[in-house]
């Protein structure tokens, strides 16, 4: 009797047996969960690329402008970053960040339009096999990237276009421009879907860490086709067009660098060494783009300006931006002193070559920055170099480096950026010039948008 009772437990317990012996199994297959210290991470991260656009680009900017186009620079800023916001959620995300059929080269597609399936439990993989974070976190992350780009192409027309053009200029550049790009440099399957089908950059195998070419080159070809189509300011070369409160510049450049910490560290997408290391990049490159400005500024006019500081370092953080996750902090420090020379020769020399009033230097400071550091890149990366070279997802380590393949990859980055951002900018410019018009009248752009535009002042003094 008792053998038999034995025997009747032991039947019922094995079922209970093999769960526990397959638990393992089970375990493995559970799909993985977002760390919460990452996802703490990318929340700060995303409010600090949030502070970059406001306040920061908008008071870095304003204090750039006259005291008559203060308040204009500021509420372009403002309302560009609004509706870039809800342009990014309603078909950009989906675009820049889905498969696109037989475009997918270069757009994704609307699979994910109005966030569709994106929920708060779903999740994107990060650049670690297995590791995820939620997927709107993700996508409010890189809404963050597409507002302030947006917003940066604002400085190469300053205080002479209509605020009614701008605003059309902003949707149409959002779409045609931007998207298209960031599509091509970040999109791309996953660490476990590595091979699939990805953005026509990103399958050249070019390195973009934060934004070199989609953001800097992009906003900095933006700018440059704007000044070219609408001309110069009224009295440029003849009067003073001083910056009205370098004090303002000199908060936002460091309300920008703060910014930077998440706009570059929080590209790791996960709270890991790599982000530690973009993280220390952002401060050595920066400063040292700022000493060597300065220093270069001093030799050549005899003074050091507060000005030449700020744009130096903004330099140099544009410049690291590409990198600062594949370089060593000694490189970081090379690629800044490089930018803060190369930039200062950006808006004196160079601008006066090309006799384009760029009226707040985007792209003598993020077209050269943003070329100097994707090209950098591809030379600092090398692990000779103190680089983290470039992981081969499908043989599971670090891949062979050659400095020489890896610059070519990266000038492919570059080029298609400069000739895509370039005809797209100058089309739609020139589009919207033949329909609505883009610059203020005379006596509008000679009063000061504030008032013209706005009917408001920047101060009441």
């Amino acid at each position: 009797m008792k053998t038999m009772t034995r025997k009747i437990l032991e039947l019922f317990m094995l079922p209970a047996m093999f769960l526990v012996m397959a638990a393992p199994a089970f375990a493995e297959a559970a799909a993985p969960v977002p760390d919460k210290g990452d996802t703490a991470w990318m929340l700060a991260a995303t409010v600090l690329v949030i502070f970059m656009s406001l306040p920061g680009l908008a008071l870095f900017y304003g204090g750039l402008v006259r005291t008559k186009n203060m308040l204009s620079v500021l509420t372009q800023v403002f309302v560009i970053f609004c509706v870039v916001a809800l342009l990014w959620v309603v078909y950009g995300y989906s675009l820049a960040f889905t498969a696109g059929g037989s475009l997918n080269d270069f757009i994704g597609g609307f699979s994910k339009a109005f966030l569709n399936g994106v929920a708060p439990d779903s999740t994107v993989e990060t650049f670690s096999k297995g590791v995820v974070i939620p997927e709107m976190l993700f996508m409010v992350f890189q809404l963050t990237f597409a507002a302030i780009t947006v917003a940066l192409t604002v400085g190469g027309f300053a205080e002479r276009i209509k605020f009614s053009a701008l605003l059309v200029f902003a949707v149409l550049w959002f779409t045609f421009s931007y998207l298209p790009l960031a599509h091509m440099v970040w999109y791309w399957g996953g660490p476990s879907a590595f091979g699939d089908p990805s953005g026509f950059i990103f399958g050249k195998g070019a390195l973009d860490f934060a934004g070199g070419t989609v953001v800097h080159i992009n906003a900095a070809m933006g700018a440059l086709m704007g000044a070219i189509v609408l001309g110069k300011r009224i009295g440029y070369g003849r009067e003073s067009l001083a910056p009205h409160s370098l004090t303002m510049t000199m908060i936002g450049a460091c309300m920008l660098w703060v910014g930077w910490f998440g706009f570059n560290a929080g590209s790791n997408l996960e709270a890991t060494g790599t982000a530690v290391l973009a993280m220390v990049n952002t401060v050595v490159a920066a400063a040292a783009a700022a000493l060597s400005w300065m220093f270069a500024e001093w030799s050549l006019k005899g003074k050091p300006s507060l000005l030449g500081v700020a744009s130096g370092a903004v330099a140099g953080l544009v410049a690291v931006t590409p990198a600062c996750g594949f370089i060593g902090p000694m490189g970081a420090i090379v690629l800044g002193l490089l930018a803060g020379a190369l930039c200062l020769w950006g808006v004196t020399g160079l601008k006066r070559m090309l006799g384009i009033d760029d009226s707040l230097d985007v792209f003598g400071v993020h077209g050269i920055g943003g070329i100097l550091g994707a090209l950098g890149t591809g030379v600092f990366a090398a692990p000779s170099l103190g680089g983290t070279g470039v992981y081969d997802y499908a043989a599971g380590k670090v891949a062979e480096y050659s400095i020489a393949g890896q610059v070519a990859s990266q000038a492919w980055g570059v080029g298609v950026t400069v000739l895509w951002s370039g005809l797209a900018s100058f089309a739609l410019f020139k589009l919207i010039d033949m329909t609505m018009g883009l610059r203020v009248p005379e006596e509008m752009e000679r009063e000061g948008l504030d008032t013209a535009t706005h009917g408001e002042r920047a101060y009441n003094l």
